[in-house]
């Protein structure tokens, strides 16, 4: 009997973490049959997909209240597939308030349970960490403190090294002939975010702080690079913003994702999350914003314990990059960022080197995690046989 390999990834980073591992997964022997909620880059890797993310992604309280139909349908149709008698494990995959709700429940029906991305609870909320050592079997962290931190909250977690370390970037040249960005031109990225609401909420000001250095400076060149995660009301919406800013757009392959075309910019006007960490390490100066709904800000503000939102300056453990949050983020303080993350860049990169050293060298995340799993399903199609 083929064994099957719950998967639930509700983000596009998550998304294409996911794929890697599936892809390890088939190369380790007998095939695995993975099911469950992702998006198109699980689906390339050859999962059936139960609900699709890009009917699920939100960000936010108010976000996810507007979304729950969808959210709701989505977790039947996971539960229903985590009840077939061939599931004996599952892989959960970032999406920290969605599955920390549903490990529990999955170690309930009696499935083995790894968790891939672990909860921030360093930075807030560390009153989850309970939840989580009661929903897992094993957890395999992105961050190298984070081992430390869940071995001593009584967790079996093990570091894997980040996702991003795994990606086959394009050269600089390569890249900027894909986007059709001059060879000589200062460039810069917009990445507004993954999910609707934070499109919503950071792509006007980003844009809006792009025109501005480029109406003061000659030769500067954007892109605007679109998420595959977003729906189709986000995209056309951030699509029409753009046309009207002048800037191009490009759809994010979503196997690669951003971080495959980052090396044809200089700088990055960025949302918060694993794309600020993408950007510094293709040495494209990121500039943090972040943005919520008022609701999320209260609560985010009481429970918040880390000095830092971007990925880069957690690591270094100062405040090396820009990071604009909330009412900060205003369109001259990006503009201000913007301008010098440009003139400093010879400077920066060499921090960026030191974000990169941070993360260490030898991992392969993917396959570090398929090992993880491959003696839960061979101990389970045993026993099934």
């Amino acid at each position: 009997m083929t064994p099957d390999l719950l998967v639930v990834a509700g983000e596009a980073s998550g998304d294409r973490a996911a794929a890697g591992v599936v892809r390890a997964l088939s190369s380790k022997g007998p095939p695995v049959h993975v099911v469950g909620l992702g998006g198109a880059a699980l689906q390339a890797a050859g999962a059936t997909l139960v609900a699709d993310l890009r009917r699920t992604t939100a960000m936010g309280l108010g976000a996810v209240a507007v979304r729950s139909p969808h959210l709701a349908r989505a977790h039947a149709a996971i539960l229903c597939a985590a009840r077939r008698p061939d599931v004996r494990a599952a892989l959960l995959v970032n999406y920290t308030e969605y599955n920390l709700r549903l490990a529990p429940r999955l170690r309930a029906l009696g499935l083995r349970v790894l968790w891939y991305g672990a909860p921030q609870v360093w930075a807030w909320r560390p009153s989850r960490m309970a939840a989580v050592r009661a929903g897992v079997d094993r957890m395999a962290v992105i961050l190298p403190f984070e081992e430390d931190v869940w071995r001593k909250a009584g967790v079996d977690a093990h570091y894997v090294g980040h996702p991003a370390v795994e990606v086959q970037a394009l050269s600089r040249a390569e890249a900027r002939s894909l986007l059709g960005l001059t060879e000589r031109a200062v460039t810069v990225a917009i990445l507004p975010g993954s999910r609707p609401h934070e499109v919503e909420l950071l792509l006007p000001r980003l844009l809006a702080a792009f025109e501005r250095v480029r109406y003061d400076r000659a030769s500067v060149d954007g892109r605007l690079l679109l998420a595959p995660s977003l729906d189709t009301r986000s995209r056309r919406e951030a699509i029409e913003r753009a046309r009207t800013a002048h800037v191009g757009v490009f759809d994010v392959d979503p196997l690669g994702g951003a971080a495959r075309l980052l090396p044809a910019f200089d700088a990055a006007l960025c949302a918060s999350g694993t794309v600020a960490l993408e950007a510094a390490l293709a040495r494209a100066i990121p500039v943090v914003a972040y943005r919520v709904g008022v609701l999320t800000e209260v609560v985010a503000r009481a429970l918040l314990r880390s000095p830092y939102v971007a990925l880069p300056n957690v690591l270094l453990g100062r405040m090396a990059f820009a990071e604009l949050l909330q009412r900060d983020a205003t369109i001259e303080a990006l503009s201000r960022e913007l301008r010098s993350a440009i003139d400093r860049r010879r400077e920066l990169c060499s921090v960026c080197d030191e974000v990169e050293q941070r993360l260490g060298h030898g991992h392969s995340p993917s396959r570090e995690v398929a090992d993880m799993l491959v003696p839960w399903l061979r101990e389970s199609s045993l026993i099934a046989s």
